[in-house]
């Protein structure tokens, strides 16, 4: 298989230089026809939550106060993932222009692109860039300006209430909720926080139009997705497919030939056993056959060389360094859970006792205040409960 041979879809890094001509037809239009747009075209944020990215603009624009704030979230720390990043340094203006249809159709004159602390090398371009938009958005009358502000490596800052905390001066730890971003984000004002490519989504729905979006992907799963695709691959790299692909046909085009599973979505996602590829759909739940599952992007495989539990053991090491320490089950369960996989694997912990690291990491679900404890329970129980045999002595 080579990189020719697949069928890609190039929306989001195609390289248009009609960015004045989008804004000011875009303009034209009122901000309610810009929202049933955007609500019709189905889009949902890119970054894996998938909340619908026209309903949050609509919240936020119905918010009544004197300022509001749009925020690009390019906080990329999901171990495995690297899209952001590529869509910033090729097509950022895409970005920029989604930002600032945000900011008319709400009323925010300022926002602000959180860049991750490793992407620093990418600060001069995408000054050079913001500043040229700038002089754009002076020419068609918009009172709205962007800045960079650059996070300090915290994977917990990539949760939207714990990013506004780290841009307010604080420790990056995640707020409690409701109120909700677009009543109350950053300095307490409505704040609509979108991931990068989220963003560049919009700019193909203002040129092509929400029909044409649509009819990408499947019900519930509209559009395309971009991939950062690693691991046991021949062809790794980044790229942009439609929804609603089988496990089984992501594994065809890209695996070796031997893949025994994929982690779908990074280390807070899900790991996929050959068995299941077939039947597992690569989407938001819904009307999809067999199981569903989001991602940010992030799809590593793995063939039959690699030990399972290392990955597993890989991931909580990683949970364990990342975790802000301020709720208990998150602080304390993801190293349990390490300390757990190691007195089994040591001979120490009778295998069964696997089964209370799984009521744990269950426990953890339901009671972390934030996604990151909650998302620990999606690695560990999906390896654990499909590859059990690899966490035993």
């Amino acid at each position: 298989m080579t990189k020719k041979q697949l069928q890609r879809l190039d929306l989001i890094f195609k390289n248009e230089h009609d960015i004045e001509e989008i804004l000011t037809k875009t303009f034209s239009k009122s901000n309610e026809e810009i929202i049933n747009d955007l609500i019709s075209s189905g889009l949902k944020g890119r970054g894996g939550a998938g909340f619908p990215t026209g309903l949050k603009w609509k919240l936020a624009s119905e918010e009544e106060t004197d300022s509001k704030y749009i925020i690009c979230n390019a906080d990329e720390g999901e171990p495995g993932t690297f899209k952001d990043r590529e869509i910033l340094s090729r097509v950022p203006h895409k970005v920029l222009a989604g930002m600032a249809v945000c900011a008319r159709l709400i009323g925010a004159r300022q926002g602000y692109i959180y860049l991750r602390g490793e992407y620093v090398f990418l600060r001069p371009q995408l000054l050079e860039v913001i500043n040229e938009f700038h002089q754009l958005l002076d020419k068609i009358g918009l009172d709205f300006r962007v800045e960079i502000f650059l996070g300090s490596g915290a994977y917990i800052c990539g949760e939207e209430s714990a990013l506004f905390e780290s841009m307010e001066g604080k420790r990056g730890e995640p707020r409690n909720k409701p109120p909700f971003p677009t009543q109350q984000g950053y300095k307490s004002k409505p704040t609509v926080i979108n991931n990068v490519e989220t963003l560049a989504h919009t700019y193909s729905i203002f040129k092509y139009g929400a029909d044409k979006f649509k009819d990408l992907g499947v019900q519930d799963s509209r559009g395309s997705k971009v991939f950062s695709v690693s691991g046991d691959t021949p062809i790794p790299g980044i790229y942009e497919l439609e929804f609603g692909m089988s496990l089984q046909k992501f594994v065809d085009d890209f695996a070796d030939g031997d893949a025994k599973a994929v982690q779908v979505g990074g280390a807070s996602g899900f790991c996929v056993p050959r068995k299941k590829f077939e039947k597992t759909v690569i989407g938001y739940q819904g009307k999809l056959r067999g199981t569903s599952l989001p991602t940010g992007g992030s799809m590593m495989i793995f063939n039959s060389s690699r030990s399972m539990y290392n990955v597993l053991h890989n991931y909580l090491d990683f949970f364990v360094e990342e975790s802000c320490g301020q709720c208990t089950p998150c602080r304390v369960g993801t190293q349990q859970l390490l300390l757990g996989i190691e007195a089994v694997k040591k001979g120490d912990q009778p295998s069964s006792y696997l089964d209370k690291l799984m009521e744990l990491a269950e426990a953890m679900r339901i009671t972390a205040k934030c996604g990151l404890g909650q998302s620990v329970a999606n690695s560990f129980s999906s390896i654990v409960e499909n590859f059990k045999e690899e966490m035993i002595y």
